[in-house]
């Protein structure tokens, strides 16, 4: 049973995101504030969902919020800060634009930097414990997905439609095979070492 509130103020955001440890793609945030009424027994961490599952809920977690925030950060960034700190910039970057604006945040897994000045806590594995967070993981899955499925239109031999942008065999192999593109992250080790390849 999910929990609906971590703190006792009136105006808690829950965030979250996905595709830290892809190949490719960008890193996706999400942050939610809940209707006070909010109630929704399918929900769970994202990943215990099915994909299915997953996009039958955002509409729903949508229209119960009292506002969300999706963004996504791409691969020129995450080389740049590395993962970690663009995970967390993306994070930062929901939460400074909802409204109203929230009076605390939680956040899923152990590491955040404070913004604006409102009181944080981190919670481990917080996506299978409390709604809003849960609700922030399905949303950055869902938008993140799509997000991949659109670029994998534009080179489909990395079947990013599929993989998403993780690191499967056949995401390397295509990888080795073809080079990588622009939505590749240069600072990940796109390939085992024994394949490494001047790409020049």
């Amino acid at each position: 049973m999910l929990l609906p509130k971590y703190s006792n103020f009136q105006i808690e955001t829950g965030t979250d995101e996905a595709g830290r440890g892809c190949l490719a793609g960008p890193v996706t945030a999400a942050a939610v504030i809940l209707r006070e009424d909010f109630s929704l027994d399918l929900l769970n961490d994202s990943k215990q969902l099915s994909e299915k599952t997953r996009f039958k809920l955002r509409p729903l977690i949508e229209e119960m919020t009292i506002c969300y925030k999706v963004v996504h950060l791409d691969p020129v960034v995450i080389d740049e800060i590395n993962i970690l700190n663009a995970s967390i910039r993306a994070m930062q970057q929901c939460i400074t634009e909802l409204t109203p604006k929230p009076e605390y945040i939680i956040v899923d897994g152990n590491r955040f930097k404070p913004v604006e000045g409102i009181p944080h806590s981190c919670i481990i594995k917080g996506d299978g414990k409390y709604l809003s967070i849960a609700a922030a993981s399905v949303l950055a899955k869902t938008y993140r997905d799509e997000y991949m499925e659109r670029i994998h239109e534009e080179f489909p031999m990395y079947n990013w439609k599929q993989n998403k942008g993780y690191p499967t065999k056949e995401h390397r192999e295509a990888i080795r095979k073809y080079g990588p593109t622009k939505y590749h992250r240069m600072s990940f080790q796109l390939l085992p070492t024994q394949l490494e390849m001047d790409f020049g």
